[in-house]
């Protein structure tokens, strides 16, 4: 017997509306079936009209089969933080409850042009920059956190409500909690996709990205998205494959979930002849202390300017996280910003030249399972370096805890590698999740 429709990824849905076995209106009704009977619990959505979803659903169907897009039917879910036309986008504040854009974002105006269904508004923390606020569950266990601050689109994606959704990372914001939740992630490469009509917390860290259940899912949107390397993408057989473990400046913040994935990680690619070589990153980048410094003097510092006018609007209704941001209580100079993105650029090309050493490197998604508990939604302590050198991150969620919870690893290339990426990380995820369910 078939999966129920909710099970399926985006590819075999679209499969099977590309050959018209069902439609777009009974593939709706399925994934509100389930939300109806399993959101009360997980909590992922903040905006859900379901007649409003049927009759979008409806109007897909009449579209004729020629002009439908490569999308087509496919049901998305989209971040608060995403200005959609016909929905409320809140932002996960008080400050903008009801609040309601009227245009799409640049990411949901080509979504819709290729024929996605845009389901409805995923929970997010207060403007992305909070690390605790909605109420929204893990799938797998609700007395534990999905992480953040995407944690309605990885909630959605992983408990069968859509097969895709849209995610915002200024720090580790889609690939932790891809890794709590056990779903498959890509944060491309910085600005690949353009963050117009988002709300922005740091202009140089802050990149749209998406969460769905497959590779050949996040291969569908890279490809609608014109994500495109500038050399052609080689196959590359498991048995030529390299891969760099790096377990980066910050491995003593990693758990004992973490640290088992890793080895066993390693253990399976070696098992399947792969090239592995264990590295650090080179000198320059191996300080934690300097790389954490420079992440957070740039993310303050430009999160002061971003949520500035919030601030000055009602300062009273925004949480204590953004207005200390505001109010620059580290005490950031502009010196010190100064100093800090001109040291990060100089990085970047460091890393991309490692990166081209290997077919690709293999790194830690999260410090370990995810946390009991809804108020601490975790560390992006092995994600937010990643994020300021601009490089693409793919999540491969190919393990377990010792509490059953998923963990994750993170496969890494140079920027503007996407495709690339996608590729190799198609080919090693075989090994990697060989023992997966």
């Amino acid at each position: 017997m078939p999966p129920p429709l909710h099970r399926m990824s985006a590819t075999e849905v679209l499969n099977l509306l590309k050959d018209e076995k069902i439609n777009v209106v009974t593939y709706a009704r399925d994934l509100l079936d389930r939300i109806n009977k399993r959101d009360s619990i997980v909590k992922a959505w903040t905006y859900l009209d379901s007649g409003f979803v049927l009759n979008q659903a409806k109007a897909l169907d009449q579209i004729p089969r020629g002009k439908r897009g490569p999308l087509h039917g496919l049901a998305v879910g989209v971040k608060d933080v995403v200005n959609t036309k016909d929905m409320p986008t809140q932002m996960g504040s008080p400050l903008y409850k009801g609040h309601q854009s009227y245009y799409d974002a640049s990411i949901v105006g080509i979504l819709r042009a290729a024929g996605a269904l845009i389901f409805g508004k995923t929970t997010t923390t207060e403007f992305c920059a909070a690390n605790s606020g909605p109420n929204t569950t893990n799938p797998h266990d609700p007395e534990r956190t999905p992480g953040g601050s995407s944690c309605g689109s990885a909630a959605a994606v992983a408990d069968f409500h859509v097969p895709i959704a849209v995610g915002a990372q200024t720090g580790g914001s889609i690939i932790r909690p891809a890794s709590f939740t056990g779903v498959f992630a890509l944060k491309p490469t910085y600005n690949a996709i353009s963050p117009e009509g988002t709300k922005v917390c740091s202009s140089t860290f802050d990149t749209l990205g998406f969460l769905t259940r497959s590779i050949a899912d996040l291969q569908l949107l890279a490809d609608v998205f014109a994500l495109e390397d500038d050399e052609p993408v080689q196959e590359i057989p498991l048995e030529k494959a390299t891969v760099a473990i790096v377990k980066t400046p910050n491995w003593e913040s990693a758990g004992p979930g973490t640290i088992a994935a890793m080895e066993r990680a390693e253990e399976l690619l070696k098992n399947s002849g792969v090239e592995v070589h264990v590295v650090s990153f080179p000198a320059p980048l191996n300080d934690r202390d300097r790389l954490k410094h420079i992440s957070k003097v740039i993310v303050c510092s430009e999160a002061r300017r971003s949520f500035l006018r919030e601030y000055r609007v009602n300062k009273g209704v925004l949480g204590p996280d953004i207005r200390s941001l505001v109010e620059n209580k580290a005490n950031f100079t502009n010196q010190d910003m100064s100093t800090a993105l001109d040291t990060l650029a100089s990085m970047r090309p460091i890393i991309d030249k490692m990166a081209r050493e290997y077919s690709v490197i293999l790194a830690p998604s999260a410090a370990d399972e995810a946390p009991v508990g809804l108020e601490d939604m975790g560390s992006p302590a092995f994600n937010t370096f990643w994020t300021g050198f601009h490089v693409p991150v793919l999540n491969v969620p190919a393990f377990t805890g010792a509490h059953g919870m998923p963990i994750s690893v993170s496969l890494v290339a140079g920027r503007f590698r996407d495709q690339h990426l996608l590729r190799i990380g198609q080919v090693l995820s075989d090994a990697l999740m060989a023992e997966s369910d």
